[in-house]
């Protein structure tokens, strides 16, 4: 029962690894660059709740649903505003650029006085129950962030596969040059991927803040969905969910079972065997280019 509970503790932090390497690999696939402002959109949804719920004393369910929308609509605005305008430039510029958007929005939330430096607690109607069969006791934040991703990543599939939306994003990012002309919408369909993007860091923020809290700094974590991505393969949007479950487990075992100190390093030794073995991650795909 020890060893189910761990595995399922490690499928639910998985889940948000997952879901926040699912952006980074909508935004690579769009627009061949990396975002490592992941992980602080995440934070920025997780505070953009706890604001509708503490100060506008709004409920939980409509708290999430305007959380997601607020930061999607940041996502198309930080697209349309300040990445749209590099494009083209070497991609060590862009990524750069993504990470001084993480520092920025980081000391924007920590300057809010009062608020932004102090940690807090997201009020769900769920918080601290468990769910019992037989001698397995499971958290029920654990079990919402494993049903509300395995939601999520229906969703998406059906968006890709049956929408007029999610095809013409498919032939963007597989050719943006001859999306372009067949007359689909290249630019704007980038800066729907970033509000896309932003909208699944905001959801993995709610749903990872019932149980580390909120707090400026738990953007961090998205630099253990990267290994993820990583390991997935970073062109492919099942190989991110898949990437963030091996990643979870792998992490919640070796925190167990191994001697302190592994739990954190074992994320970025899984990448080092994986590049040592399958350079691509497992669903990646080998490109060939002519010179």
């Amino acid at each position: 029962m020890q060893f189910v509970q761990l595995l399922v503790s490690g499928i639910a932090q998985g889940c948000i690894y997952g879901l926040i390497a699912l952006g980074f690999v909508l935004i690579y696939k769009a627009t061949e660059t990396v975002s490592f402002a992941q992980g602080e959109l995440m934070m920025l949804g997780a505070f953009a709740g706890l604001v509708v719920m503490q100060v506008l004393g709004m409920p939980f369910w409509v708290a999430v649903v305007a959380s997601i929308i607020a930061v999607a609509l940041f996502g198309v605005l930080l697209e349309r505003v300040v990445i749209r305008p590099i494009l083209g430039q070497p991609a060590f510029s862009i990524v750069m650029l993504t990470i001084g958007i993480g520092y920025v929005l980081r000391g924007a939330i920590t300057m809010i006085p009062g608020f932004g430096t102090e940690t807090h607690a997201l009020p769900v109607p769920y918080k601290d129950q468990v769910v019992q069969m037989g001698t397995l006791v499971l958290a029920a934040e654990q079990l919402v962030v494993i049903a509300a991703s395995a939601v999520l990543c229906a969703l998406l599939y059906a968006m890709f596969r049956f929408t007029r939306l999610g095809v013409a994003m498919q032939a963007a990012s597989q050719n943006q040059l001859a999306a372009y002309y067949m007359g689909i919408p290249v630019q704007r369909l980038n800066g729907m991927v970033w509000g896309l993007a932003a909208a699944v860091a905001a959801l993995a923020g709610l749903l990872l803040a019932p149980i580390t809290f909120v707090h400026a700094n738990m953007g961090f974590i998205g630099l253990k969905a990267f290994p993820a991505a990583v390991v997935g393969g970073f062109g492919s949007l099942p190989g991110a969910i898949v990437g963030g479950l091996i990643i979870g487990v792998i992490e919640s075992l070796s925190g167990f079972y191994l001697p302190e100190g592994f739990k954190d390093i074992a994320a970025y030794i899984v990448v080092l065997l994986m590049l040592m073995v399958k350079p691509n991650g497992l669903f990646g795909e080998k490109l060939r280019k002519k010179v």
